[in-house]
């Protein structure tokens, strides 16, 4: 069996090749075995986990941002975007640009771009994401969102919790919490899906982030009546933490998980049981990956197996 020094450099690469003659020698659980313990996950992986919170903190920041400006009685923005449809859409462009440029960063290139406790968690169902560096990720996401808000709270002098504003808490709509809980329900499985039917076509992987952005875009402006849009656990809890506002907060842990995870094995029923290549949101990059391969999922394949398992 190889030494740490050895797999963790493989550890850092997306080279199907190297990873596949790699796990052909010697012990195939080594490479499992390897970021196993917390501590080793830690130790190796801090930089993603901190990547996962700087990511959803610029977009909580930029949450509350955007909600000051077409919202508070006070902005001039609120002048110009009059109607609720006007200044939805604008919310929405102005959020799936965010989510676009996030996820295309330095930062988003390296963790996976997830920035979304539901989002992790259906990729751990799905094999591509260690049980540690689920949790890691999950916590980094919540304290994250938190102090995203926090900033926003700080920059912007206390507008932010204007009631009109309400740090751009997510809530149910007119029409109840049953149609928000389906609501939320069936956007979430609609992100997952659209993440993992473009990120696993090699035709399509370039594009993911962009339609991710515009699924963004398109939800904001037409779903947002019904439940607040959110389809982020991590995104909801840090709102509501600055807010003191916890109303139905259940729906927004329990409707984006549920929905992602239902993705997930649409996904992997769909494969007959073969997972995604990766859990990455944008894999064409230089940046380390730590994630687990497309090797596992198909165990004794040669490379070309491997990739020719993202056009299924």
């Amino acid at each position: 069996m190889r030494d740490d020094t050895t797999a963790h450099s493989i550890f850092r690469t997306d080279d199907v090749e190297r990873l596949v003659a790699w796990a052909s020698q010697g012990d195939p659980e080594a490479f499992d075995r390897y970021a196993w313990t917390s501590f080793k996950s830690l130790r190796f992986h801090w930089p993603e986990y901190l990547m996962e919170a700087g990511g959803l903190g610029i977009y909580m920041f930029f949450a509350c941002a955007f909600a000051t400006l077409l919202h508070h009685p006070a902005s001039p923005v609120r002048r110009i975007a009059v109607g609720n449809l006007s200044r939805r859409a604008f919310m929405g462009l102005a959020m799936g640009a965010t989510v676009i440029a996030t996820v295309l960063s330095p930062w988003g290139k390296q963790s996976g771009g997830h920035f979304n406790p539901a989002i992790t968690f259906s990729f751990y169902r799905l094999g591509k994401v260690r049980p540690w560096d689920a949790f890691f990720y999950a916590t980094a996401q919540f304290l994250g969102a938190i102090i995203g808000v926090a900033i926003a709270r700080c920059v912007l002098q206390g507008a932010v919790g204007e009631s009109s504003v309400r740090y751009a808490v997510t809530v149910p709509g007119v029409y109840g919490l049953t149609v928000a809980f389906i609501a939320e329900l069936t956007i979430s499985f609609i992100l997952m899906n659209t993440v993992l039917l473009f990120a696993n076509r090699e035709t399509l992987a370039r594009y993911t982030p962009y339609s991710v952005g515009a699924l963004y875009a398109i939800l904001i402006t037409f779903e947002t009546p019904l439940s607040g849009m959110s389809m982020n656990p991590a995104r909801t809890f840090a709102s509501a933490f600055h807010a003191g506002y916890w109303h139905a907060l259940w729906v927004y842990f329990i409707a984006p998980t549920l929905g992602m995870l239902a993705a997930a094995e649409v996904f992997l029923q769909s494969r007959g049981g073969i997972g995604p290549w990766c859990a990455k949101l944008h894999h064409a990059n230089n940046k380390r990956c730590i994630f687990r391969h497309g090797y596992r999922s198909l165990e004794g394949a040669s490379a070309s197996d491997l990739v020719k398992s993202m056009n299924r």
